[in-house]
């Protein structure tokens, strides 16, 4: 079973940018395709960003398209999401989690399988 730990969260000013990180243990990443996920207080969890780890597809939200960057690194078992000209808007608990990459792709976080403890981000204007 695969296990997934985010961190690299923080608090920072509008226009900043930061890093998180979601490395998994268990099973490597290579048959996964690994989802961002954010949820801000009293909203629904909504989808970021995502990467198909056998053929590195980036999906993104439209929202962050353009400013935020998903990557992987195979040696780590890690992805990164990137986040620059980051605004109040971006300000949420940030979740990575993980579903078998043959499955057809849907950005809805009722198809991920595993998920890891969040991160906060929090962006002052």
């Amino acid at each position: 079973q695969v296990q997934l730990v985010e961190s690299g969260g923080g608090s920072v000013q509008a226009g900043d940018s930061l890093r998180v990180s979601c490395t998994a243990s268990g099973p490597a990443l290579t048959r996964y395709r690994v989802g961002w996920f954010r949820q801000a207080p009293g909203l629904e969890r909504e989808f970021v960003a995502a990467i198909s780890w056998s053929t590195g597809t980036e999906y993104y939200a439209d929202s962050v398209k353009g400013r935020f960057t998903i990557s992987r690194d195979n040696a780590k078992n890690t992805v990164y999401l990137q986040m620059n000209s980051l605004n109040s808007e971006d300000t949420a608990v940030y979740y990575c989690a993980g579903v078998p990459d043959f499955r057809a792709y849907d950005h809805n976080p009722g198809t991920y399988d595993y998920w890891g403890q969040g991160t906060q981000v929090t962006v002052s204007s």
